[in-house]
């Protein structure tokens, strides 16, 4: 009798860590999986092959980025600039050598934020911004190594131009 008891703990104790787990895919976050979201990876493909995509989409998001509220963009804000800076970087080529996957994350995540009616729309009170404040979090950890590489890039070239 004990062991059967001891089977069933077991097996709530796994399907409540899988369940747990579960929570914490960021696929499963609404915007993630939104319509939306579908539309800025599509768009961010067109806009890579568009010679001119990724500097009207820089000009875009940097001029978005300047206007949103920073409270729901936290601790990530400055890995947005920083996704601004290397798209600006890479459309002049300057820098080179972000991995294609992480360009078309980067790409998909600015086309998100300035898609106006995306998963909640921007000119909704309070709200408007949350969910692309949650893409640019899940993009930055998606691509935080080739963010940070770039920053490193950017400082050593800060020093030697000096």
């Amino acid at each position: 009798m004990k062991e059967v008891t001891k089977k069933r703990a077991t097996k709530s104790k796994a399907r409540l860590t899988r369940k747990n787990r579960e929570e914490h895919v960021p696929y499963r976050k609404p915007a993630l999986r939104s319509e939306a979201f579908a539309r800025a990876l599509i768009n961010a493909k067109s806009c890579i092959d568009d010679s001119g995509g990724l500097q009207g989409l820089f000009n875009e998001a940097a001029r978005k980025a300047a206007a949103v509220p920073r409270e729901p963009f936290k601790e990530c804000w400055p890995y947005l600039q920083t996704m601004l800076r290397l798209i600006r970087a890479h459309h002049r080529g300057e820098y080179d050598q972000v991995p294609d996957d992480a360009l078309l994350w980067i790409v998909a995540a600015l086309n998100y934020l300035v898609d106006p009616y995306d998963f909640i729309p921007d000119k909704t009170p309070f709200l408007g911004f949350i969910d692309d404040a949650t893409v640019i979090e899940f993009v930055t950890d998606k691509t935080r190594q080739t963010l940070d590489d770039f920053m490193i890039w950017e400082t050593a070239r800060a020093g030697a131009a000096l």
